[in-house]
């Protein structure tokens, strides 16, 4: 009878896949070779409310999952850390054998990679036709605790008749000692460029980088906050961007929550608490008006007000597992893995290979008006951890920060830049006066193509220029702020 009360309350999923918009189709599930209930699960979030299909999709997926859709909700590609398929569902072309090492070997094995936000997706800026997959493995065999790496793989997605191939593939965008996965982005302040954050092992140090229509930018390292040993957990941005949220297992299982600069990409007003824990599979969310944050330490989901100087006094249990579990005794639907969906509503991952979910219906609202529904989401079959890695890909401009970074420009304003080495075989070095917005450096050739484009850092008065890889000639270096800009002419030798 309990049972069937419980069953009264689900959602139940119907059958028509009606995909619309960039995240708007949650992709996953087990292998479906085995045959029903397993198999693969598809949540669209088209009609504002979830409505699920069964499929029969040959990747199998665990915690690490990344996709993305056109703008019309039609798959383009997805990944479980192995490899990328296209959206016939077969290997797209060049998209197997991402995330090269040894544990690529075991995932193999395991079905797909076991490391929560270990892959994202987004579309390169300025372009129609391409798209970046950030990625990640764990590198330090036999404990597989560490990444060496964080990489990325770009995709065209207007070759092989729209189905697209991976025309690049596992280049190294950060090459450090980093915590796995948790690959975290939010939009820069022009609403044009991405921020993507990682974290860097034993130390208090996260390392960020900017994708640009010009490329990536960085890495760059910033100190503050909880020294970290190796950790699970997640690491998500607030859905307006000014806020950043990390929370892990092991050692003092600390949330610390950060304000972010969209236009810096600084982070500041440290803020921690310390939340028990059972063991891994420790998720962190912050509601759609960014208000609350939501942690869900397996058997609990503590709420904390963003907007309270002192976040532990606003701490608030919302929900505590109530036992329930899925066919078999022992597969309880824990609470673990949030993320905010397209309907509004937060959606948690059980730990267990079960066919619910978890959601948080208002997480707008405050304390237990949240109103968490626990297993209030019934998919066709067994999933196993599995929930998408998906920014805000909607997120605009902040009218702090400008679309380029630079056209604010002061009309007619020269900025003095010197340059020393010059001319050069390799290596050359700029100064120029301080600034206290981010600038860039732009090298034309003699045609006017711009071949380079680089960030300069806030404050700083010299950046050393390789140009070892370029052809003999004369190139054009100009530098750019909102307060000036200046040039120079550079000799490259042979």
């Amino acid at each position: 009878m309990m049972r069937a009360i419980l069953f009264a309350f689900l959602l139940l999923c119907s059958n028509t896949l009606k995909a619309q918009g960039i995240n708007n189709l949650w992709i996953g599930g087990y292998y479906s070779y085995i045959g029903k209930p397993h198999g693969i699960n598809l949540i669209d979030f088209s009609s504002g409310i979830p409505s699920c299909a069964y499929d029969s999709l040959p990747m199998n997926f665990n915690h690490t999952n990344a996709s993305i859709c056109d703008n019309s909700g039609n798959m383009l590609f997805y990944t479980n850390g192995l490899y990328i398929a296209d959206a016939s569902n077969d290997t797209m072309v060049n998209g197997d054998n991402i995330n090269p090492g040894a544990y690529h070997t075991f995932a193999i094995g395991a079905g797909g990679f076991l490391i929560p936000q270990a892959a994202l997706a987004i579309q390169k800026p300025g372009s129609d036709s391409l798209y970046y997959l950030f990625h990640s493995t764990v590198d330090n065999p036999p404990d597989f605790t560490e990444s060496h790496f964080l990489y990325y793989s770009v995709i065209d997605i207007s070759t092989n008749n729209g189905l697209g191939e991976v025309i690049s593939k596992n280049n190294i965008a950060i090459t450090d000692i980093m915590n796995g996965g948790k690959i975290a982005a939010t939009k820069h302040g022009n609403g044009r460029d991405w921020w993507i954050i990682v974290h860097k092992a034993y130390t208090n140090t996260f390392i960020k980088i900017l994708v640009t229509p010009y490329g990536i930018d960085g890495p760059f390292y910033q100190s503050i906050g909880s020294i970290r040993d190796w950790d699970a957990g997640q690491a998500k941005f607030s859905p307006d961007g000014t806020r950043y949220a990390y929370y892990h297992y092991r050692n003092n299982t600390d949330l610390d929550v950060f304000d972010f600069d969209r236009c810096s990409g600084l982070l500041s007003n440290w803020r921690n608490d310390t939340v028990p824990f059972i063991v891994g599979n420790v998720g962190v969310e912050f509601s759609p008006n960014s208000q609350f944050v939501y942690v869900c330490n397996i058997t609990d989901i503590f709420q904390y007000d963003c907007n309270i100087t002192n976040l532990q006094s606003s701490k608030i249990t919302v929900a505590s597992y109530d036992g329930f579990w899925d066919t078999v005794p022992g597969l309880g639907t824990y609470l673990c893995y949030p993320q905010l969906a397209p309907d509004g509503k937060i959606y948690i991952t059980t730990g267990n290979g079960t066919r619910y979910y978890h959601i948080i219906d208002q997480p707008d609202s405050p304390g237990l008006a949240c109103n968490v529904i626990q297993h209030g989401l019934m998919v066709p079959s067994f999933y196993f951890n599995t929930i998408p890695n998906h920014p805000n890909f909607f997120l605009g401009a902040n009218g702090l920060c400008n679309n380029l970074g630079y056209e604010s420009l002061e009309s007619g304003k020269v900025k003095k830049v010197t340059v020393f080495g010059n001319p050069t075989h390799d290596k050359f070095t700029l100064w120029f006066p301080p600034d206290k917005d981010v600038g860039w450096l732009e090298i034309y050739d003699v045609n006017g193509e711009c071949i380079r484009r680089e960030r300069v850092s806030q404050w700083s008065q010299y950046k050393t220029v390789d140009i070892s890889t370029l052809s003999a000639g004369v190139y054009f270096c100009k530098m750019r702020w909102r307060s000036g800009e200046g040039s120079v002419k550079v000799v490259k030798l042979e």
